[in-house]
């Protein structure tokens, strides 16, 4: 009998034959993160992938393998490839998952970039499991967008207008020395007709290619005359200094394309105002503007654009969806940066609910906005003769229509009211500030749009959804910035992007079905009438 005054201890011994089970999957729960991770791939159509794979040689790692790896790593939080392949090499999960299966971070790196453009495949392929298993009901689409910073440095920028403003400036002092030197009239006639070069720089533009036909023009010259200083001090000046500015400047202007910006060490982003500035101070970085769509906190559709406000984001983010989603939800919900002409008509041509705020419906119903008479809002409309009273008693009567098209090609139009005579009113100093009389901008149509949405949006269910909106891509958003800790990207490129932000997509899926798979029921949402109402979790075998 063992002295009570001695600890006991469990046997312990470094040098015993057996270290695990003979099955290492039974130290795994059943409804462990990394089996859910082992189900979803094995359910995975990947005769794409495997096709590129080219017979003989030596052997590869299996595809399925190396997607399970991944995925498994996204939904574990872990990103880096390196940290990825040492997971493999010393955690038991990504052991079991991986089949003892030792894939270096290079062989990672590779896989994960040769996925890109399967990746949006596997994306839907995952909504479309969700969908069939009543996971989502593809009722509601909660849109909401997040800007992510790049894998780029913060100071590496390159502006539009400042690369105009210097193209301009060298344009200016090339067409000045052209002048210099070219001097012979009869060559000039030749050449240009009865214009001289300043015309022709104005008319046809100088461009890079043009400089180097100048340049090569006079290396001819200079094989007749050798001594021409002149020539020389020119052609020194056009090769070491013009040309190599203005192919600069050139490529600067093909890259940023209808950007205004880009950053030189991922020449895809572009500098956005981010919320999360460590410098407190409002600073651009450049990044990308992610997009999602939400169903029960799961994302049901994503898009990563280069441009910062999410106004033109959204049709571009509605037919990106379009193909993959296996049927296109009912309502569509989003705040009220998302609330234009355009969006507005996008929903009704596709006949879907309009739950999108405008940029005034926080504030309509408040005292101060109702008491402003002299807002366009208040303004009263008199249909018969087309034009607007102000408290005053005057009117404001249409006078012309202003077009314009947005940044995705949208022709929208507003009409332009007046008022006759706005001298020797006395409400003009709370009326308008200006010299002239007061003019208004009106878009009979948005104003249609905003009706129906605003009734749609007070209505009961329209109230629940407003609520919902909230809890929906807001909890999506900061469970992946803050939980995972993913607030900027790793890989660089706007492809890359896609992929990246498609891999965190699925992961963080993956953990909402092992969460919900880890309870016996849920309170899961159907529509807006069962909310509440508890239903067993469906299987997902």
């Amino acid at each position: 009998m063992a002295n009570k005054s001695e600890p006991v201890f469990k046997s312990y011994q470094m040098d015993q034959l057996i270290m695990f089970p003979p099955d290492i999957g039974e130290t795994i729960p059943e409804k462990h993160l990394v089996r859910v991770v082992n189900r979803f791939v094995e359910r995975l159509d990947l005769s794409s992938i495997i096709r590129r794979y080219p017979g003989g040689g030596s052997s590869s790692y299996h595809p399925r393998m190396m997607l399970k790896v991944l995925l498994y790593a996204y939904a574990d939080k872990v990103y880096s490839s390196r940290r990825i392949a040492k997971s493999v090499r010393e955690n038991l999960n990504y052991i079991w998952i991986a089949g003892w299966n030792k894939p270096d971070f290079r062989t990672i790196n590779r896989f994960r970039l040769s996925i890109k453009d399967e990746i949006g495949e596997i994306f839907y392929s995952m909504v479309e499991m969700l969908f069939g298993d009543g996971y989502i009901k593809l009722e509601n689409y909660f849109l909401d967008g997040t800007k992510i910073e790049a894998n780029a440095n913060k100071y590496s920028f390159v502006w539009k207008k400042s690369v105009k403003k210097n193209k301009a400036k060298l344009i200016a002092n090339v067409e000045e020395l052209l002048k210099r030197i070219d001097e012979e009239n009869e060559r000039e006639n030749e050449a240009y007709g009865d214009k001289d070069l300043e015309e022709m720089g104005e008319e046809a533009g100088i461009d890079s290619e043009k400089l180097k036909a100048k340049a090569k023009e006079l290396n001819e010259k200079l094989k007749n005359k050798p001594n021409d200083k002149e020539t020389k001090k020119a052609l020194k000046k056009i090769e070491g200094d013009y040309l190599p500015r203005l192919t600069k400047y050139e490529e600067q202007e093909e890259l940023l394309g209808e950007r205004n910006s880009y950053s030189k060490t991922d020449t895809d982003a572009v500098f956005m105002r981010m919320k999360e500035d460590h410098m407190r101070n409002g600073q651009l970085k450049p990044g990308y503007n992610v997009q999602i769509g939400t169903e029960n906190q799961f994302i049901v559709g994503f898009s990563v654009h280069q441009r910062p406000g999410d106004t033109g984001t959204f049709i571009p983010h509605m037919e990106e969806i379009k193909n993959g989603l296996p049927k296109m939800p009912e309502n569509i919900i989003a705040d009220a940066g998302y609330g234009s002409e355009e969006n507005y008509d996008y929903v009704d041509r596709h006949d879907f609910g309009n739950y999108i705020k405008y940029n005034n419906f926080r504030i309509e119903d408040t005292k101060k906005f109702k008491e402003d008479l002299f807002r366009t809002e208040n303004l009263t409309y008199d249909i018969e003769s087309d034009a607007y009273g102000c408290p005053n008693g005057k009117e404001l009567k249409y006078t012309h229509t202003k077009s314009f098209k947005t940044e995705n090609g949208y022709l929208t139009e507003r009409l332009i009211y007046e008022c006759g005579d706005c001298n020797g009113c006395l409400l003009r100093e709370q009326c308008h500030k200006g010299k002239a009389n007061r003019t208004i901008q009106v878009s009979h149509r948005l104003n249609y749009y905003r009706r129906i949405a605003k009734e749609n949006l007070k209505s009961e269910i329209g109230w629940e959804l407003r609520r919902l909106r909230g809890v929906e891509p807001e909890s999506v958003f900061g469970d992946i910035k803050w939980n995972a800790g993913f607030r900027r990207f790793l890989l660089r490129g706007l492809k890359n992007t896609i992929l990246e932000w498609g891999l965190i997509s699925i992961g963080h899926n993956l953990r909402k079905m092992s969460l919900r798979l880890s309870k016996s029921f849920f309170c899961f949402v159907n529509s807006i009438s069962d909310m509440l109402r508890l239903k067993f979790l469906p299987s997902f075998a």
